[in-house]
């Protein structure tokens, strides 16, 4: 491999920091765009990378042209996960027509369905439906590219009052999950921090003449709700439970991801839909990139606790 420059798009987020941390301990020249809009946590995460001896941050708005017209000057590889930064859709595109006119040769993007291509009676969920648009622009235009399908993060987790996957802290000290999933239909799972960054690299290693066109589901372990709490109790030595019921809200959220949580409770929760469509298998393709992957009774023991205490959390004491 000649030239081993890497461009990671949102390179703060859990996908593409585990990436970029990865890629600079192989060797790769990475260069890493983060958005000027950086919270506290993504301000650490930057700190930390800008540390790593391989690593260029290029920091500024996907909005600006200019900005993303040299993003990939001189670059044939890149990897990129937006988020609603603001029209999602205008900014993957014109992230992949820069790409192509820079000659990448491999774009690897983090997408996900639009369950409605599925099933007229399925919602789209609005935060993912977009990353479908933008897939199939990418594929319009010809550009060389794999497409990553990342299942649900175990980082999800929290004792905080965040919907959907809030483990509550009980009475007797353990938890119990209250979400919509049926409590026996498995569900893919992936701790993105420590499996993204291992799996991509070997697709890239792997290149187009393997990838080019396809989709790959990248979850390591598919568990029912019930078999999570059963990992999270191994994990933690406390009772955990699960509890099927609607997504309640108890902290201030953007509409966006309102009207995302309301689309999960009727596509999971009444349709019991499969998370990635009917067309994406998991978990055999990304354990054929990465064996090592950190499984939930893992997660549970040795990383949720440590990021409960970051958030200020001191029931583990």
């Amino acid at each position: 491999m000649t030239n081993r420059t890497l461009v990671i798009v949102n390179a703060t987020g859990r996908q593409g920091a585990s990436l970029a941390r990865v890629a600079d301990a192989v060797g790769y020249n990475v260069r890493a765009h983060i958005t000027t809009k950086l919270s506290e946590q993504d301000g650490a995460v930057a700190k930390e990378l800008r540390q790593l001896k391989n690593i260029e941050l290029i920091e500024g708005s996907l909005e600006d042209p200019k900005l993303i017209s040299r993003l990939f000057v001189g670059a044939r590889r890149a990897f990129i996960n937006t988020i609603s930064w603001g029209d999602e859709v205008a900014i993957g595109k014109a992230l992949a027509d820069a790409a192509k006119k820079a000659g990448v040769q491999h774009y690897v993007y983090s997408s996900m369905p639009d369950h409605a291509v599925f099933n007229k009676g399925w919602p789209s969920l609005p935060l993912w439906s977009c990353k479908f648009t933008v897939e199939n622009y990418i594929r319009q235009i010809g550009l060389p590219a794999t497409f990553v399908y990342t299942g649900i993060y175990n980082n999800n987790f929290t004792s905080l009052p965040y919907p959907l996957f809030c483990m509550k802290l009980q009475p007797n000290g353990g938890f119990q999950w209250t979400a919509p999933f049926h409590p026996d239909k498995p569900l893919p799972w992936l701790d993105a921090e420590h499996d993204v960054g291992p799996a991509v690299i070997q697709i890239l290693k792997a290149g187009p003449q393997k990838w080019s066109g396809h989709r790959i589901g990248l979850a390591f372990q598919l568990l029912t709700p019930r078999q999570v709490c059963e990992a999270f109790a191994r994990g933690l030595r406390r009772p955990c439970s699960y509890k099927r019921g609607p997504i309640t809200v108890e902290v201030p959220i953007p509409s966006g991801y309102r009207s995302q949580l309301a689309g999960i409770e009727e596509l999971f929760g009444k349709w019991e839909a499969p998370y990635f469509g009917p067309d994406i298998q998991a978990p055999d393709e990304a354990l054929g990139l990465w064996a090592g992957y950190r499984g939930m009774e893992e997660y549970a023991r040795e990383v949720f606790p440590v990021e409960e205490a970051a958030n200020g959390l001191t029931w583990m004491h």
